[in-house]
């Protein structure tokens, strides 16, 4: 596409409605957006102008739309409102699930659909900020990212090979080709009239800097939202995260949200410490469950990350079991220390330690940082590998999935046993299955690989998957059962559930009891005894 920019004669930096902002947006051009799942540094206000624009013009058309990570509610927020015939000719995005109407488009095949780890798409973003050709990383061999396998493609329809495989020095990298925003459409708390945004109130710096400069530097517009305007120079310049040059349009939005139809928070922006002393407990479920049987398997000093759903009550559970303190829990949006939202609003945090941006987040995770990870599975099979970006005919994306469970030293993948109507009870140191879920979870093979086993084995990983009635742990010839709920029958309540017959241990342990019990475990206690005194 030819230069849309062109250089900015007056300090002053234009002020748009969003209905103007979004005119300058021309057909054929690939636009990028920052934000998350629950309104996380998203520019709802620009979304759904252009899709306004497009239902009543038919014009922008043919748009590659590119997301870091999920935007949306798992409905029709985020990136849903764009999923029009004719809008969208091409989608790459890092987490697809939290904007369905995207996702079903490219299930139908009507779109060309590309997932990138949401670590690469923003590394990516500073490549092309920097004129270099693309990402050149560990991150995705052996996984459907690999150009032997899917290469990243999700439907038919998607035939352009963007990833290809490259050997240096005798070790195998991929290659994932950067692609150059057009459009930048980026979030901020705060511009002056000359462009420099700051981000106060908002959750974490994300992939702002790095998508405003991917596409200035290309010869694209950059178009901020922002909650306020205020005069030029009165910014402090170490709290301004885009310097005004970079900044093509402004566009105010008086009661803009935090997250999702909420208010500022001074708590999730980092301003204010929540009180945690009369933290109110999880309630006692399967999630529960499994949340504390995870944390067991983390220790002292350890520096892990979060993932989306199932896990995301870990640090709430670290927190009750008094041991929250003496490890860090970071989230691939920026966030180091403190305790996540669950759902759809995950990755904001309250009492953080640190925010960083994802870039250098994702260097860290990439490089081996993490001690540990906690991250959720759809499905496994018998040899170990995970499947999270596609099952049963849905596409979800793998967000930073494939970059943590990757490069973590221990690996803890938590869900299920069965989904789909699944229902407990839980409660006096034990789990009863009051109705079974439809489907299966752990299967002979997946049907695409996300995390593959092999490759763990081979730079001895420990890997755990644990269950609200059974943990598993993999070996070098596969999966095997080597704890089970109190009172459940291996057979009866765990093995006749799963697609194939596993391994199992010589001595199959007890799960403990405790984590059965409304009562806190007195984790920090066994940590005490293990590992001596922690303050």
């Amino acid at each position: 596409m030819s230069k849309l920019r062109e250089k900015r004669r007056k300090s002053r930096v234009p002020v748009l409605s969003a209905a103007e902002a979004v005119q300058m947006i021309p057909s054929g051009a690939v636009v990028a957006f920052t934000g998350a799942g629950g309104g996380i540094v998203e520019p709802t206000e620009l979304i759904l102008a252009l899709a306004e624009r497009y239902r009543n013009t038919k014009a922008p058309q043919d748009l590659t739309l590119m997301a870091m990570t999920g935007l949306g509610d798992r409905g029709d927020r985020g990136l849903s409102p764009l999923a029009q015939e004719g809008l969208c000719r091409r989608a790459i995005i890092g987490h697809w699930g939290q904007s369905p109407r995207i996702a079903e488009m490219a299930e139908r095949n009507e779109i060309e659909a590309y997932n990138y780890p949401q670590g690469v798409m923003c590394q990516m973003y500073r490549a092309a900020a920097a004129g270099q050709p693309g990402v050149l990383t560990h991150v995705g061999l052996h996984t459907f990212l690999d150009p032997r396998q899917k290469g990243a493609k999700l439907n038919d329809r998607t035939t352009e090979d963007m990833v290809s495989l490259t050997e240096i020095d005798g070790k195998e990298y991929l290659f994932y080709r950067a692609v150059c925003p057009d459009v930048s459409i980026i979030r901020a708390s705060t511009a002056d009239t000359e462009g420099y945004l700051t981000m106060e109130d908002e959750i974490t710096p994300m992939d702002v800097y790095p998508l405003a400069e991917a596409a200035h530097n290309n010869g694209g517009l950059v178009i901020a939202q922002v909650h306020q305007l205020v005069k030029k120079g009165t910014l402090h310049p170490k709290r301004v995260v885009v310097p005004g040059y970079l900044v093509d349009a402004v566009v105010v939005v008086p009661d803009q949200p935090q997250l999702y139809g909420t208010p500022v928070s001074k708590f999730i922006s980092g301003d204010l410490i929540a009180d945690d002393s009369r933290q109110e407990a999880l309630p006692l479920t399967e999630r529960k469950v499994i949340a504390r049987r995870a944390l067991m398997e983390a220790s002292p000093g350890d520096v892990g990350n979060l993932g989306v759903g199932i896990a995301d009550g870990i640090g709430n559970v670290a927190n009750e079991e008094k041991v929250g303190e003496f490890i860090t829990l970071t989230t691939e949006h920026g966030a180091i220390g403190g305790v996540t939202l669950q759902g759809i609003a995950f990755g904001a945090s309250v009492n953080m330690k640190a925010v960083i941006d994802s870039a250098s987040q994702f260097d860290f995770y990439d490089g081996g940082g993490l001690d540990i990870c906690y991250v959720s599975f759809a499905e496994v099979d018998q040899m170990g590998n995970v499947n999270v970006h596609r099952f049963n005919g849905k596409i979800m994306g793998t967000g930073g999935f494939v970059n943590i469970s990757q490069n973590s030293r221990k690996i803890v993948f938590c869900g299920t046993l069965k989904s789909g109507g699944l229902r407990t009870k839980v409660g006096e140191g034990k789990i009863e299955i009051l109705q079974e879920g439809r489907f299966v979870k752990l299967l002979p093979e997946v049907e695409e690989i996300t995390f593959h086993a092999k490759e763990a084995v081979k730079s001895r990983k420990e890997v755990w998957y644990v269950t609200e009635r059974a943990v598993f742990r993999m070996t070098e010839t596969g999966i095997e059962l080597c704890e089970i709920a109190p009172g459940l029958d291996m057979e009866r309540d765990v093995i006749q559930h799963m697609g194939f017959r596993p391994q199992i241990a010589k001595q199959v342990k007890t799960m403990d009891a405790r984590l059965f019990e409304s009562q806190p475990m007195n984790l920090k206690q066994d940590w005490v005894k293990k590992y001596g005194e922690l303050d």
